[in-house]
């Protein structure tokens, strides 16, 4: 039923129904419970009821498209412990930042399945760090078939990472995702959705994908500390991110897009103490442009929780903080959210 209602509502134009829960997109997969973009994480975000599975897709040196928040692989796998690549560890500028490691691009798929995933945030999620050494990466047609197979019907949520960055290296991510889509017939019926901070790619998507009733895409907005989509810069243009969240800006999306998803704070700011404060415009005035309005990302532990919702130490989980946090988004009319925990969002929605 969930999905049937996501079809009509992110495809079709329809007004989300005033009864409709908000849709639960595992970022990551379950993120807080097992290390990120694993499948055993899609498949623990699928038992604890999320809607949509994320991942992050970056290319392989030949090629692939695999799951990894970033090409640099420093934190999120055992590559340091591999002295066969000690070799391959390099300075990169990516979207202007530098950063040191390992670089899937680096690697081909085989001596990437050599690896071993492990918890990026290590001790604040001891959990998911007792399955450090276990999982490979996963590609993203591995991903499909995960999803594929489920008992439960599942969306997929992949996010382009870094295409213009990508693109210069010789690497076409826009296209393979289409070529994965068009060419996969799970991909031909479920619910997509293809997100993306750069407005290129999803101008290009809208084009290339035009006609799929069942693929949405949505434009992600960064903080307010990252001033303009990388594409942009690239083509020296002005607009920033900024600008996009205006009336003006929304409307220009919604010629590409049918959702946004901005960072948490520019929906519920937090006021001089870090306590939650009042919804800002943003969520009314994207409805007004036709818009569905996602957030990202709640996290069950304290110090990504308002001050106001956190309890105990700093660095423990607080479920209940995190379920309230939810519960504000989701009265101040959200469409969808992002969480690292998906059965606590699913606890969210659902309670009376």
């Amino acid at each position: 039923m969930l999905l049937r209602l996501a079809l009509g509502v992110l495809l079709l134009g329809m007004a989300m129904p005033v009864d409709a829960k908000p849709l639960i997109f595992a970022h990551r997969g379950a993120s807080a419970l097992r290390p990120e973009e694993t499948l055993a994480a899609y498949e623990r975000a699928i038992a604890g009821g999320a809607d949509f599975i994320e991942p992050d897709l970056v290319p392989t040196k030949d090629g692939v498209l695999v799951a990894r928040h970033e090409s640099n692989i420093s934190e999120t796998t055992d590559v340091a412990a591999h002295p066969e690549f000690a070799a391959r560890k390099v300075v990169k500028v990516i979207d202007g930042r530098a950063q040191e490691g390992w670089f899937t691009e680096d690697f081909t798929l085989a001596e990437l399945k050599t690896l071993r995933a492990k918890e990026r945030l290590g001790a604040l999620r001891p959990e998911s760090m007792g399955f450090d050494g276990k999982f490979e990466i996963a590609t993203f047609d591995e991903i499909v078939a995960l999803a594929a197979r489920s008992k439960r019907p599942v969306g997929l949520i992949p996010e382009l990472k870094h295409p213009t960055y990508f693109a210069g290296l010789g690497f076409d991510t826009p296209g393979k995702l289409v070529a994965a889509i068009r060419g996969s017939a799970f991909l031909r019926t479920a619910p997509v959705i293809v997100q993306c901070f750069e407005i290129a790619t999803l101008k290009r998507l809208h084009k290339e994908l035009a006609g799929r009733r069942n693929v949405a895409l949505l434009q992600l907005i960064q903080s307010s500390d990252v001033k303009q989509p990388a594409d942009v810069v690239a083509a020296g243009g002005s607009l920033t991110f900024d600008d996009m969240v205006t009336p003006r800006g929304l409307a220009e999306i919604a010629t590409y897009a049918q959702w946004i998803s901005p960072p948490l704070r520019r929906v519920i700011p937090l006021d001089a103490a870090g306590n939650a404060g009042a919804p800002a415009r943003l969520i009314a005035d994207a409805h007004r442009a036709g818009l569905k309005v996602s957030v990202f990302t709640f996290r069950p532990e304290n110090q990504f929780l308002p001050k106001d919702l956190q309890h105990g130490d700093a660095n423990a989980r607080w479920d209940a903080g995190m379920v309230d946090d939810v519960r504000a988004f989701v009265a101040a009319g959200v469409d969808g959210f992002f969480t690292d925990d998906p059965a606590l969002g699913r606890a969210a929605v659902e309670r009376p």
